[in-house]
């Protein structure tokens, strides 16, 4: 799932970016930002990143075998794939070793000026498992990830054995629940 974080990539580091998604109590499994391939994991592929696709039930975060937030530093009015992608080759192949399809059954995500698709096409689509930008999850009121080029962004080069360990600077530190129940790095500092 692919969704833009509505900042700029030229000023802020995915860490940065991280650390106020942590704060707002919003999570995801990566943060990548696409202009300087920095890449802060978030959550383990196997843990759901319930509530962050839909603000109904069924809870589309939680569904599938593996269902991956990847959080892009940029606008969903500026498609991030027209930046130039750096290091997206070890976020697809760590997606590969999930066997995530490298395809995008919904086709180009709309620009957000556009309606979205009819939700029981939707459903079909959700059904086949891929890439989908967060405006094409059914029953998702997302603008994200705007009008990126699905054939861009997944045509880079496929490794023949991808590892299951993505490769990317150290994660944050764990999240922890404090006793107000809002998630905190721990070891974190404030300020």
């Amino acid at each position: 799932m692919w969704l833009t974080t509505e900042s700029d990539p030229a000023s802020l580091t995915a860490q940065a970016v991280a650390r106020r998604l942590v704060g707002d109590g919003r999570c995801g499994h990566l943060v990548w930002n696409p202009r300087t391939g920095e890449t802060v994991q978030m959550l383990p592929a196997t843990a759901p990143a319930g509530g962050e696709l839909t603000a109904a039930a069924p809870d589309r975060a939680c569904e599938g075998r593996v269902c991956v937030i990847i959080r892009v530093i940029g606008w969903s009015h500026a498609p991030f794939t027209d930046l130039p992608l750096c290091d997206l080759d070890p976020i697809l192949s760590w997606l590969d070793s999930w066997e995530v399809p490298r395809r995008w059954p919904a086709g180009a995500p709309p620009s957000g000026l556009q309606a979205p698709h009819p939700r029981s096409s939707s459903e079909r689509l959700w059904a086949r498992g891929g890439h989908f930008g967060h405006s094409q999850v059914p029953g998702a009121q997302a603008s994200a990830p705007g009008a990126v080029c699905p054939q861009r962004l997944l045509a880079q080069a496929r490794p023949p054995n991808p590892p299951r360990a993505l490769t990317a600077p150290a994660p944050l530190p764990p999240i922890e629940r404090a006793a107000d129940g809002q998630r905190h790095y721990a070891g974190a500092v404030s300020g």
